[in-house]
This record gives C-alpha cells, sequence and structure tokens, in this order.
C-alpha cells in the first residue's frame, strides 16, 4: 500500500472520530445554547461522507486531501470552541456572550471555506449522501452570512443587575431562568466556576470579576428568598428563619466569593481564604488575583482582625463558625501516603532505582496504587520522574514486579501528557516483551498500556512496528474473558493505521475473530465484528475475510444481532461484495435480500446505508442478469 492511501485512511479517520467526539457532547445549558446546538447538528450531518470514504477503495489526490485536512483543523478548533462555551462560568459566558458570536461566526467560516475546497460531488459515494452534504454545505453558507442575534432582553436585564442596587424582583427571576441558575446547588456550581476561571486564566480584569461576583450576590439573595428551604440538605444545611442573612462583601474571598475560614493578606494588601490563594500560587501565579499587581513576595499574613470580626458576625446571625481545613486529604487504607506527600513519593522512587528486590516490588506496587486513585497523583508521580524506573522494571526477573511496573505505567498513561513521556522513555518494546512472555495479569495490563497509548495515532505506527500485534492475536485467543476484551480493544485501535491492518491479516487475525463470530455465548462477537469491519476496508483483509467464508454468519447477524453488530456484518458484507460478483451471487443465494431489506428499514443510519447499498448491487446484478438471458 502505498503512501496515498496511508495519508488517506489516517485523515479520513482523524476527521470520523473528530466529528463523533462533537456529536457526543452534552447539552449546552447556558446563554449559548442556541448556537452550540445548531453547529453540533450541523456538524454531525458530515459523518456519512467520511465513513462512506473510509470504507471504500478510492484513492484521493494531494489536493483533496490537502481540503480534508484543512477541514479537519476547522473542526478541532469548532471541538474547542463548543468544549470552552459549555463548562464553566455562566455568568461569564453572559457577559463574553459578543466575544463567544464572534468566535462561533468565525469557525462557521473556517468550516464553510473548507466545504467549499472539497470536491464532493465527484467522489463515488451514495446520492443520497451526496445531497446530504450538499445541504449541509448550504446550511454553513447561510450561518456563515448570518449575524447571530443579539439577546436584547438579556443584554439589558444585565445592565440593569449592574447598575442598580435594589434591582425588580421580576428581573432578577428572568436572569436565574435564563441563565439556568435556579437552585442554591447551582449557585454554588457557579461560584467554584468563578473561583477556577479567576484561578487558571491567570486572572481577568478586575471590573469583569467584579461584575460576576455582584451579579452572583444578587442572584444568591433572589434565589434564597424565593426558595428559602431548597438545597439545605447534605453539609450544606443552616439556620434559617426568613431567609439567610447577606455575607458582607469584606467577609467574601475575591477568589471564591465564599465565606472566608481562614483570611490571608497577600503582599498587594489584597486578603484572601488561604486555601484559595495558595492554590492560586502553587499554579505559579506571581500577581495578586484582583489587582493582577506583581506580588513583590509570596509570604501569607493571618488576618487576624477580619477573622475575628467573621467570628463575631456569625455568632450574632446565629451560624456557626467556619472550620479551618486542611490543605492535605487524610490518609487512606491500603497506603501509609496522603495524596499530595511528594516526599513519600521521592522516597519509593528511590526504592525504584536503589532498592533491592523486594523493596523494588513494593514500591512499584505502591506507586501503582496511588497512579490508579486519582488525576493530581499520576500528575504528581511523572513529575517526580517516576516514569523512566518503572520502564526499566519492565524487564525484571521478578513477575510481581514487572507486573507491577506495567500497571503502574497502565494508571499514569490515563493522564495524556503522560502517553508522550512514556513513549519517549522507550517502554513500547519493553511493553511488548511483557504482552509477551509476562503472568497473564501483566500480559493483560500490557495489552491494556499499549490500547492506552495507541490513543495518539503516531504511537500507533511505533507499536504496530514493535510487533505488538502478533502477540496481541495470541492473548486474543488464549487470555482470560478480560484478557480477550483488551486484546481485541487494542488490536481494534492499532488497526485504525492502514499499515497494522496489514500486519494483523498476515498474523493470521481473520480466523480466531470467525471463531468468536460463530461462537455466539463466547462474549466476543461485539469485538469479533468492529475488528472485521475496519480490516474489511482493507484489500488483504477482504481478500483473508472472503476465505473464511463468512456470508452465512455475516447473515444470521444482520437478520438477530443487536443493531451495532448488524451495521458491522453489513459493512463487511459490502465490503466483500463490492467488487465480487461471487460474493454478491452468494450472498443472494443465501438469502440476504430479505434480511438486507429489513435492515434498510429499521437500522442504524449507517447500517441503512450499506444495506441500501447492497440492494443495489443486487438489483444491478439481477439487471444484468436479466439482458444477457434475452440477449
Amino acid at each position: 500500500m502505498d503512501g496515498g492511501e496511508n495519508r488517506k485512511a489516517l485523515v479520513v479517520a482523524r476527521l470520523i472520530d473528530t466529528i463523533k467526539e462533537i456529536s457526543v457532547l452534552p447539552e449546552c445549558h447556558n446563554v449559548c445554547k442556541r448556537m452550540y446546538g445548531n453547529l453540533v447538528r450541523r456538524v454531525k450531518l458530515l459523518s456519512p461522507l467520511f465513513e462512506e470514504l473510509r470504507d471504500s477503495d478510492e484513492s484521493l489526490c494531494d489536493e483533496q486531501l490537502q481540503a480534508f485536512e484543512s477541514l479537519r483543523v476547522a473542526l478541532d478548533s469548532a471541538k474547542i470552541l463548543l468544549q470552552s462555551v459549555n463548562h464553566g462560568s455562566k455568568l461569564y459566558q453572559a457577559l463574553r456572550r459578543n466575544d463567544t458570536v464572534d468566535k462561533f461566526q468565525q469557525i462557521t467560516q473556517k468550516i464553510e471555506e473548507a466545504l467549499s475546497e472539497i470536491s464532493y460531488d465527484k467522489f463515488e459515494i451514495s446520492e443520497e449522501v451526496q445531497e446530504q452534504i450538499e445541504l449541509v454545505h448550504a446550511q454553513f453558507k447561510r450561518a456563515k452570512a448570518r449575524t447571530e442575534i443579539a439577546d436584547l432582553q438579556l443584554d439589558l436585564d444585565i445592565a440593569v443587575m449592574q447598575n442598580e442596587k435594589d434591582p425588580d424582583p421580576s428581573i432578577l427571576k428572568r436572569l436565574t431562568e435564563e441563565l439556568h441558575l435556579r437552585t442554591m446547588n447551582d449557585l454554588k456550581k457557579e461560584s467554584i466556576e468563578i473561583r477556577e476561571l479567576i484561578i487558571t486564566c491567570n486572572g481577568e480584569p478586575e471590573d469583569l470579576v467584579n461584575a460576576m461576583t455582584s451579579l452572583l450576590r444578587k442572584l444568591k439573595d433572589c434565589v434564597v428568598t424565593e426558595n428559602p428551604e431548597v438545597d439545605t440538605s447534605e453539609g450544606s444545611k443552616v439556620s434559617i428563619k426568613h431567609r439567610s442573612p447577606v455575607i458582607p462583601d469584606d467577609f467574601r474571598c475575591p477568589i471564591s466569593l465564599e465565606l472566608m475560614k481562614d483570611p490571608v493578606i497577600v503582599s498587594t494588601g489584597q486578603t484572601y481564604e488561604r486555601s484559595c490563594i495558595q492554590k492560586w500560587l502553587d499554579a505559579g501565579h506571581r500577581t495578586c488575583p484582583k489587582t493582577q499587581q506583581t506580588l513583590l513576595h509570596t509570604a501569607l499574613t493571618p488576618n487576624y482582625v477580619l477573622k475575628s470580626l467573621i467570628a463575631l458576625w456569625c455568632e450574632s446571625n446565629g451560624i456557626e463558625l467556619p472550620k479551618k481545613q486542611g490543605s492535605c486529604r487524610t490518609k487512606k487504607s491500603g497506603s501509609s501516603l496522603s495524596d499530595c506527600d511528594r516526599t513519600a513519593i521521592s522516597v519509593l522512587l528511590e526504592k525504584l532505582a536503589y532498592g533491592d528486590t523486594e523493596q523494588q516490588r513494593a514500591a512499584a506496587g505502591e506507586l501503582r496504587l496511588l497512579a490508579k486513585r486519582n488525576a493530581d497523583n499520576r500528575v504528581c508521580i511523572a513529575e517526580a520522574g517516576a516514569i523512566p524506573l518503572l520502564v526499566e522494571l519492565l524487564s525484571s526477573s521478578d513477575p510481581r514486579t514487572q507486573e507491577h511496573a506495567v500497571t503502574a505505567l497502565l494508571n499514569l498513561s490515563i493522564n495524556e501528557s503522560n502517553k508522550g513521556t512514556i513513549v519517549n522513555a522507550g517502554a513500547i518494546p519493553d511493553i511488548v516483551d511483557v504482552l509477551k512472555s509476562g503472568s497473564m495479569e501483566a500480559r493483560e495490563n500490557a495489552a491494556a498500556t499499549l490500547f492506552s497509548l495507541s490513543v495518539l495515532d503516531e504511537n500507533k505506527v511505533a507499536i504496530g512496528a514493535a510487533g505488538a500485534i502478533p502477540a496481541l492475536i495470541e492473548l486474543l485467543c488464549e487470555g482470560t474473558p478480560r484478557g480477550k476484551k483488551d486484546a481485541a480493544t487494542a488490536i481494534f485501535n492499532l488497526s485504525i493505521y492502514q499499515g497494522n491492518k496489514s500486519r494483523a491479516v498476515k498474523a493470521g487475525i481473520v480466523a480466531p475473530l470467525m471463531g468468536f463470530l460463530m461462537d455466539a455465548g463466547g462474549g466476543m462477537v461485539d469485538e469479533a465484528l468492529a475488528i472485521l469491519a475496519i480490516l474489511a476496508s482493507h484489500r488483504e483483509g477482504r481478500i483473508a475475510i472472503g476465505q473464511a467464508e463468512p456470508i452465512p454468519v455475516l447473515i444470521e447477524v444482520i437478520r438477530t444481532g443487536s443493531p451495532r453488530n448488524r451495521e458491522n456484518a453489513a459493512a463487511v458484507l459490502w465490503s466483500l461484495c463490492t467488487g465480487d460478483l461471487l460474493q454478491l451471487k452468494l450472498a443472494k443465494g443465501l438469502g440476504a435480500e430479505e434480511a438486507l431489506q429489513e435492515l434498510s428499514e429499521n437500522g442504524t443510519d449507517r447500517a441503512k446505508r450499506k444495506a441500501g447499498s447492497i440492494l443495489e448491487l443486487l438489483q444491478r446484478m439481477v439487471e444484468v442478469d436479466d439482458k444477457l438471458q434475452n440477449s
């Protein structure tokens, strides 16, 4: 297979993945929901084009590939924008709505321009798909030329809220509905989002922060007045007679907007809750979040006067005095470490590097548990330099140490940035060796690690070249049920890269997959069909699958399988029958038409398209036979 075909497969696979990621994004519940929903809906409609191209043997010229690449870049930008507006502060989204409208307009224009470069009318695709893509392109053209209508009522309500000390309750009520900030729980989440926004984005301009703080406080007062009994469970219960007392602004942390428990002063004279400003400093910031002035030093001075005033205010209003919270979580059973004990992690790494076999085994096991527990631990362990030491232990002669090491790397690889560190440490050949000769648990976790690393396209090539696929097929045949599924998942992901499809076919993947397909009770039918569907798009894969006489079982799956399995079975059957008259005649002789007709009416969208395409092939074959008989 030449480089052009490889490039086509890679570009099309990336486009399909990006469209899928956009399609499954959660529904938007803020002021951007209409723009968000329109963009997601239009992008979803592009999917059939690339699914058909993925399953075809049609080659693409450099110009077409470049157009596809431009579209992928535009869709990646769309995904980032959609993700950015669908989380975080709803007040921030409302106040920045005009900026967001401009961003949606720019993205729409990029996608439309990319679609204009694609000559989709020249592709060998069904008329149905071509009509759908033309419709989507027309929608993007109209959207590009149309300016999003401003929400004048929302803008007016926010302006009144900002300028009036006691705005009309009806305006407050309308805003709580429009912004989906209806309950105290909603407002607590909003408060946390504003705090995170300030910390993670290097601070926002002071006037914007003040506007969000003021709006949130007024909305809180409105919600408490409307629903004094709502959301007072699970640690948020307070003594409310008629309504909760309004917390004085000076008692609220500028970052969290909550009542301060341990107020401290920074070098600019501003006061913050200790845990909030410490998190800001730990993130590497050296400015005051509120004023944006550079801090002369990072020392935190307790504000005893304010702390006393807060205590007096709480007492006079019948509110329980806030308790200072520790900065580190309680130690958990199964580990002698607290989650943020970097010193203890350093001790474990020293044992990995210089300890005897028992110390190395114990330290690797401890890191395995810590890396499994949470995301912060995975970052901390990697930053401490654990990954190269764990990679060295993959070659350990002690089976248990080897098992701990590969599983620790699996857990660390959940973090996206750690994947590159693991590969750069030379882990892939050693993980493949564990996959070939380790204990069964180590082999299964090695397979899972390879799957995790193969999420990055460049790693698919390296993993395939390291000889992983024959070892994965061996695990697929003889592993435990969990091991078989880990192996199948890794093989599927690796086979997205064209070169690995050839490797899998040459290593004998088709025979065990057909065995799984025949054994409906074995629990591997789903995985077998998914892999066969991706291999069938490759010439060598089609030949190998066709030699395994799959038509009868494929037709049976189309008749009785789950929706996803029926779809994959139809995809395999379509690949086999396209350009192969013998397979097409065999399918017709085994009664495929009836099953395909039913699938074309009741299957998934992709299944309907595949079934319709095969039925067209069958109809053409009948017409040709009739002409030959009548001539």
